[in-house]
């Protein structure tokens, strides 16, 4: 009789409450005794629960202390239904019936008061179930070690010393799970805030949240959260126990899954994994009433994921990957803070919750943060420092900013783990990812930079590319970072960045650098030195057959550089930070070269020497140059087959002055990018003999005041834009003879008047982008000639224009904007 009364008190207990809630909702008469009596049984059900929960036999005094409760609580859930069913006018007898619940309430209260105290009873039953669960399994613990050791040989080596390994780590495991300080180094403000945040969409009542996820990078704490979501009392009692967590795995038994949780839903747990499904049982989820959770945990592929999806129960999928087409609502892990990061180090390195007497505060703290906040690196490499030297710290901290393994439990646990990540992606996919390691740390990375490189590495065209982005970003190997203005296929690539967690950056420079250093289809820095790696120098007497070619380093004279051989190179990324830099001679020996990054780190332009390089680039077609003053081209530097060029942070008037013959110098550039630049006052007006532009991007150049009245030449130009250029007040009628435009972007030019009369002769025009231009307040009549046009983003004020000629434009789509201020260059 003991565990039904405590169960079915806790039964009745969580149903009363319900019917509270609807009642203080409904019955005004009877709201104040409702919420009295909601409010007592709130303290009281968790403490119910509990002893239920332990699964301990109780006293015969106390079982009767229980039976009186009983019997209140019954009386409460028929005072309830008759109040849910009194309507509202009868006054005398919703009266009565509150009288009635304050009596309850009363007897409630007396019977808790007279009562040996619940919460010390459920502490009592609590350790008395843990005691016996812990001994239980210390116990079974050391029988599978004794039966493990009684089969060895004595004095043997081999197997025999791995067994005993084995099994010492066993009985570790075991300890450190039941142990008393377990839960210290998964608990903490960022588990908590995970918590919540998955119970609301878990607990959640709305269709569309019947499958939602958890994902993270690999190490990030997923598993924990999902078990200590499971562990929570709300939780438990929302589903009555009935939860069901599943590890799925790269190489899942599906049918024997299947056969488990639909055997968990129906009631029948020892169902054969051989039981075929009946399709008919799977449409009618109405059959199943009591409401189940089935946890997912490990799924790596959709296909699998699909067929563990049920009707009549809450799928709650653990992941290091996005499902988007399945689960409606995902919590991404996040990263532990500094404390929690450095109290879990300390536990794994020291075996205590913070630094011991003694130790290097510093030299602690710069290892912490080296591990970026992800708890499997911070319980790894700890726990690879452990009793080692001061000394031995020293080094592995320096390896880990090199993003080179601390040790070989280092590597093995942590990067190969990892790595199992990156095994299963496609080969196209997985070397882009391997490429993300040519990229300083911590920096956003320009989408168009990555677009570029992986059309010209990988041999396929945009949007594969950004397919290829989208894939990595959905199983956490990157982060995208989008602007506000983001958001459809006009968007430009500098709205959108890439960052990357650096444990994730470590990873691929480890699977990079595998092989010989000659052979190897990257060779990367991993961080900026003062000069190019010594090991490059030693075996500089053999070519080096990389693809990739990435140098991070300060200033570089004519001197710092030794002779390498790269005749197979076709990206090098330059990333440096001095006000002088010196183009490696051996560029003339990457006759395969297709795309050139160079990057200034530092707070200055700096001025580019040896620029005559740029006369031996014949395959170059993509070039992408920052924060530096660009030379004076010569006209024997005619870049053929150069299709890109992206200038941002530049000085430009020595490229894009008048006398420039720019349709000599670049005879087939398609896109052109100017971002940034404070120097450029009016573009050249031979610009307009670019008949092959498909693309001319000019944005953030406070400076530029005026357009080229011929620009109406481009007749291959589809989009121009124009953002954020505040002294530009005019642009010129010409743009009304570009036949195959399809976007216009003029966004923020705060000063520009008007729109061009002639504007309706845009026949092709798809967007315009007119937002923050506080200047224009009406628009062209032949604007509603633009039968083409299908969204306007702009503001309210002219919003109201733009919706008088809706009924002439049935497609148009009007977005009307809020402003917004922007800082983050602050940080750039």
């Amino acid at each position: 009789m003991g565990g039904v009364v405590d169960l079915f008190a806790g039964e009745i207990t969580t149903e009363l409450l319900k019917m509270l809630f609807n009642i203080a909702r409904k019955s005004c008469l009877c709201k104040s005794s409702a919420e009295q009596l909601s409010s007592t049984l709130e303290q009281l059900s968790p403490m119910v629960y509990e002893i239920k929960m332990a699964g301990v036999e109780l006293t015969p005094y106390r079982q009767t202390q229980l039976n009186n409760l009983y019997k209140t609580l019954e009386e409460g859930i028929d005072v309830t239904h008759k109040v849910l069913a009194s309507p509202r006018w009868n006054v005398y007898k919703n009266l009565q019936l509150s009288r009635k619940m304050d009596q309850i309430d009363k007897k409630v209260s007396s019977i808790l008061k007279t009562m040996v105290p619940m919460h010390v009873l459920a502490d009592v039953h609590h350790l008395r179930a843990d005691t016996a669960a812990r001994f239980d399994r210390l116990e079974g613990s050391a029988r599978r070690l004794e039966q493990r050791l009684g089969a060895m040989r004595m004095g043997g080596g081999g197997a025999e010393e791995w067994v005993i390994e084995e099994a010492m780590k066993r009985v570790e495991q075991e300890e450190e799970r039941w142990g008393a300080d377990s839960g210290f180094v998964s608990f903490g403000v960022g588990l908590e805030l995970g918590k919540k945040r998955v119970k609301e969409m878990v607990l959640s009542e709305r269709d569309e949240f019947r499958v939602v996820s958890i994902c993270g990078i690999g190490g990030s704490g997923k598993t924990t959260l999902a078990r200590e979501f499971c562990k929570d009392d709300l939780v438990r009692s929302y589903f009555c126990d009935r939860i069901l967590f599943l590890t799925v795995s790269q190489s899942p038994n599906v049918d024997h899954l299947r056969a488990k949780i639909w055997g968990y839903i129906m009631g029948n747990e020892n169902l054969d994994y051989n039981y075929m499904i009946p399709q008919y049982n799977l449409q009618y989820e109405g059959r199943i009433r009591t409401q189940t959770l089935v946890v997912l945990d490990d799924v790596w592929t959709l296909p699998v994921l699909e067929k563990l999806i049920f009707p009549g129960c809450k799928i709650l999928v653990v992941s290091r990957f996005k499902f988007p087409s399945v689960t409606k609502a995902t919590y991404e892990v996040e990263l532990l803070t500094e404390n929690e990061a450095l109290s879990l180090f300390c536990h794994s390195a020291f075996g205590e919750k913070s630094m011991p007497l003694g130790s290097d505060e510093n030299l602690v703290k710069q290892v912490v943060s080296e591990c970026k906040g992800l708890p499997l690196a911070l319980k790894v490499i700890g726990a690879s420092l452990r009793d080692q030297s001061e000394l031995f710290w020293l080094g592995a901290k320096n390896r880990l900013s090199r993003s080179e393994p601390v040790s070989e439990p280092h590597e093995n646990k942590l990067l190969e783990r990892m790595a199992v990540s990156v095994k299963f992606l496609s080969k196209k996919v997985r070397e882009c990812f391997l490429d993300l390691g040519a990229f300083p740390e911590d920096r956003k990375i320009p989408l168009e930079i990555l677009i570029n490189m992986w059309v010209e590495l990988h041999d396929i065209d945009g949007k594969e590319a950004f397919a290829i982005l989208l894939e990595l970003s959905d199983k956490n190997l990157l982060t995208l970072v989008k602007e506000e203005r983001t958001g459809d296929m006009y968007s430009s690539c500098f709205e959108i960045f890439v960052t990357q967690h650096d444990v994730l950056r470590d990873l691929a420079l480890h699977l990079s650098n595998q092989g010989l250093i000659n052979e190897r289809p990257r060779l990367l820095m991993p961080r900026r030195e003062k000069e190019l790696p010594k090991v490059w120098e030693r075996n500089s007497d053999q070519p080096f057959n990389a693809h990739v070619v990435s140098i991070h380093t300060g200033e570089m004279n004519e001197m710092d550089w030794f002779q390498l051989d790269f005749p197979k190179a076709e990206v090098l990324i330059l990333n440096f930070s001095s006000t002088e830099y010196f183009l490696p001679h051996f560029i003339d020996k990457m006759p395969r070269l297709r795309a050139l990054i160079v990057i200034n780190h530092g707070s200055s332009n700096a001025i580019l020497k040896n620029h005559s390089i740029f006369t031996n680039l014949p395959n170059l077609r993509s070039l992408w140059l920052e924060k530096v003053t660009i030379p004076p081209i010569s006209k024997a530097s005619i870049l053929k087959k150069l299709r890109k060029i992206s200038l941002v942070l530049c000085k430009v008037k020595n490229i894009l002055g008048q006398s420039v013959e720019l349709p000599q110098l670049f005879p087939c550039l398609s896109e052109l990018t100017i971002d940034h630049c404070d120097d450029l006052f009016e573009l050249p007006s031979t610009i307009c003999g670019m008949y092959s532009l498909e693309s001319l991007s000019i944005t953030n150049c406070h400076s530029l005041y005026r357009l080229p009245a011929d620009l109406g030449k481009l007749k291959s130009l589809q989009i121009l834009r124009l953002y954020a250029c505040p002294t530009l007040k005019m642009i010129s009628p010409g743009i009304c003879e570009l036949a195959r435009l399809k976007y216009l972007d003029i966004a923020q030019c705060v000063n520009l008047a008007c729109l061009p009369e002639s504007l309706g002769k845009l026949e092709s025009l798809e967007k315009i982008d007119m937002s923050e231009c506080s200047q224009i307040r009406d628009l062209p009549r032949s604007a509603s000639s633009l039968q083409s046009l299908r969204r306007v983003v702009c503001d309210e004020e002219v919003s109201w224009s733009w919706r008088d000629m809706e009924k002439a434009m049935p497609n148009l789509h009007i977005q009307v904007t809020e402003k917004c201020f922007d800082m983050d260059w602050i940080n750039e």
